[in-house]
């Protein structure tokens, strides 16, 4: 099993990859739950994820509340985090983005349906969640518990769900799974935007979806992904933040 120190050091790690891959930039974030007391998470202080370093990282009640802030700025949107984690007890990391290839999907309507086999974990659908259904206008952030839930919700028991105008979240039974996941998603938009400009997409069926996700998330699959996407993000073998 690995130690708290030990996922602490991967969560480094994933805001480093998510950057690198472009999945986020100034802005997004990611977190894992505490392994230890379900009732709290991990999550970097506001700080762009290309540049989150160990020090940065706080431990977060499901509300929002820091246990020992250290007069250090948070996120805003840290709702998303709090709320998936009390509304999904298998949740094990969530990532939210704001990820350019995924904007056209959440404002047309246009369902992200996986169409290539590393695709499938994003699910057979990506639902869409609009903040104004509910809320009436605002400026677009997930910034109370009351909004995260309604987000939580659209989410459902899936992997991904999509953001009116603002991005997407992911939710990851772990910190691997839903770095992949948030990556991929974002591949999968970028060849479906391609493929319908060319004409008829053949979609994967939802038994091939189901099939690939057992190749795509068993372990060797999942530790061959981490090491690559640890090398790009500058970490040698992906042990150590």
């Amino acid at each position: 099993m690995a130690t708290l120190d030990d996922l602490l050091n991967e969560l480094v790690i994933a805001n480093r990859i998510l950057a690198r891959e472009d999945v986020v930039d100034a802005y997004g974030h990611v977190s894992i739950r505490h392994p230890d007391n379900p009732d709290r998470y991990f999550i970097s202080r506001s700080r762009s994820p290309a540049l989150v370093e160990r020090g940065d990282l706080m431990e977060m009640e499901l509300d929002g509340t820091p246990v020992d802030q250290q007069g250090r700025r948070m996120y805003a949107e840290r709702h998303i985090h709090g709320a998936i984690y009390e509304t999904r007890p298998e949740v094990q990391s969530v990532v939210h983005n704001h990820s350019m290839p995924l904007i056209p999907f959440g404002v047309t309507g246009t369902p992200i349906r996986p169409l290539c086999h590393v695709g499938s974990g994003v699910g057979p659908e990506v639902p869409i969640w609009d903040i104004r259904t509910t809320f009436g206008n605002t400026n677009m952030l997930v910034t109370t518990m009351d909004q995260g839930r309604d987000l939580a919700k659209t989410l459902g028991s899936g992997r991904a769900a999509l953001m009116r105008g603002h991005g997407a979240v992911v939710a990851g039974a772990s910190l691997k799974e839903a770095v992949m996941v948030a990556i991929y998603l974002q591949v999968n938009a970028a060849l479906q935007t391609e493929a319908m400009r060319m004409g008829d997409v053949t979609y994967l069926t939802p038994e091939e979806e189901a099939l690939y996700c057992e190749v795509h998330f068993s372990p060797l699959s999942v530790d061959r992904a981490w090491e690559y996407f640890c090398s790009r993000a500058g970490f040698g073998q992906g042990q150590s933040g």
